[in-house]
């Protein structure tokens, strides 16, 4: 457990930095960007800046693991994030980000399903609840009112589900180094976008991209939350283990949470702090191990 602190405080980083994404999303979607076009730009910087520190190695070992890299571009890019970015446009932004939340939750329950080697322990049960009642209650921020929009929930969950599949297919990978896995990610991400294109043609202004809170916003989201998060996260998924790793995405809405307050004006509530106390108890719960007597 010890060697592995490191692991864990490295995926509370990147899930605090993911927190953040909500934040930049919203603002380039209210500058005129769409949801595909911010993906785009957000992957294909983000695949020109791994290259500089990835093998040349272009292929998988077999068209079995390339046919894994296309579902991991698919399930933690292109589809998860159109997914996520379309709802967040049309549906309420408290129904987008608790439906998100539920990610380790369908983690949890499609390896108990899928992996024979998963079992559902009471630690991760209780960690699990707490963590999902702390995040209502961040999220709705003492605001108990809950709009349905039923394609924009549907879109969420869609997302959720992605993320759920995308951190299970990489426990397939392993053995592949996470410089390269990410790098593959990203290529197919960007691949699997372009057909919405033939539908939903490319409209923001490209002289629009110089403007400060674009340019700002989009090398936030390329260079520090994709580039180096993802291949960040590959890693630490590898070394906890999909489930654990998993977990952690219930921090999402305490940095969600306090950027809104900071950037978007959205008030920060003692009832929002109680949900980020119970969230941080029950990922420590989840991932804690039962001491031996």
């Amino acid at each position: 457990m010890k060697s592995q602190i490191g692991y864990h405080i490295l995926a509370t980083v990147i899930v605090l930095i993911w927190g953040v994404t909500f934040v930049n999303s919203k603002q380039l979607l209210m500058a005129g960007m769409q949801a595909h076009e911010i993906f785009t730009l957000r992957f294909l910087i983000a695949y020109i800046c791994i290259w500089t520190i990835s093998p040349r190695r272009l292929w998988a070992d077999s068209w079995r693991d390339e046919l894994r890299m296309i579902l991991l571009g698919l399930t933690g890019g292109s589809v998860y994030f159109v997914t996520e970015n379309i709802a967040v446009a049309i549906d309420y932004v408290t129904n987008v980000a608790f439906i998100v939340c539920a990610a380790p939750l369908l983690t949890t329950i499609i390896a108990l399903i899928f992996i024979h080697d998963v079992k559902a322990t009471r630690r991760l049960i209780i960690g699990s609840v707490l963590a999902t009642f702390g995040v209502g209650l961040v999220v709705f921020n003492g605001h108990f009112v809950l709009q349905l929009n039923p394609l924009g929930d549907a879109l969420a969950i869609s997302a959720a589900l992605c993320w759920a599949i995308y951190s299970i297919l990489l426990r397939d990978v392993t053995h592949y180094s996470a410089t390269f896995v990410t790098r593959k990610v990203f290529f197919y991400g960007v691949v699997t976008v372009l057909p919405i294109y033939f539908f939903r043609p490319w409209t923001f202004p490209l002289e629009d991209l110089a403007k400060p809170i674009v340019a700002g916003n989009l090398i936030f989201l390329s260079i520090i939350a994709s580039f180096g998060c993802f291949a960040l996260w590959s890693l630490t998924s590898k070394k906890l283990g999909a489930l654990k790793a998993s977990n952690y995405i219930y921090l999402n809405p305490i940095s969600t949470s306090i950027a809104s307050a900071l950037v978007l004006d959205e008030p920060m509530t003692c009832m929002a702090a109680m949900g980020c106390a119970c969230i941080l108890l029950g990922v420590y719960c989840a991932n804690s191990k039962k001491k031996k007597q």
